[in-house]
């Protein structure tokens, strides 16, 4: 048995018209394994990326109009999530290992420090989210993240201890979402 699926009907001003079709605007090549989280850096042509050969890359657009690796980082463990907060520049990555490191980017995106590491699981994070919480009329700055060690857990983000003991789940937790302000 076949099966045809025919475009509904639009209208031309529908945003979502059926007939329409991607368009393939940049590629970016030079991982050589698995990328496992990228995202747009806001305001600049440029992309942030991590993936299972343990790398973070920083891609700019070029002049060329192609976007080529302004930093290539290797990490311990293979790279498998990433949180980046635009304002302070700061870039979290989660990793196989179940660390969560922190850097800083360059304002011209061509270099990162790094400031340190958080030992937040035993095993591969699966979510994490950099927020600032009141407390008492103190703001705090914490790192939630989730974890195949089947936890949720929250660290100061500033010196990276552990706020409370781990929530702990029945399953492994496979993604996070938080409303940021």
């Amino acid at each position: 048995m076949a099966a045809q699926i025919k475009p509904g009907p639009s209208s031309s001003n529908d945003k979502f018209n059926s007939s329409r079709k991607p368009v393939l605007l940049a590629k970016l090549e030079g991982c050589s394994d698995n990328v496992n989280k990228a995202i747009i850096i806001p305001e600049t042509d440029g992309v942030i990326s991590v993936s299972s050969d343990r790398s973070v890359r920083v891609w700019l657009k070029r002049d060329s109009g192609q976007y080529w690796p302004s930093i290539c980082n290797y990490l311990p463990s293979p790279a498998v999530d990433l949180f980046y907060r635009p304002i302070s520049r700061q870039l979290f990555v989660g990793q196989e290992n179940g660390t969560i490191s922190e850097f800083i980017l360059e304002e011209d995106f061509n270099r990162m420090e790094p400031v340190g590491d958080i030992l937040a699981h035993y095993g591969r994070i699966t979510g994490m989210i950099w927020t600032e919480v009141a407390i008492d009329g103190t703001e705090e700055q914490w790192i939630l993240s989730t974890s195949r060690d089947k936890r949720f857990q929250y660290h100061n983000a500033k010196n990276g201890n552990p706020i409370g003991p781990p929530f702990v789940c029945a399953a492994w937790c496979t993604s996070l979402e938080y409303p940021l302000n």
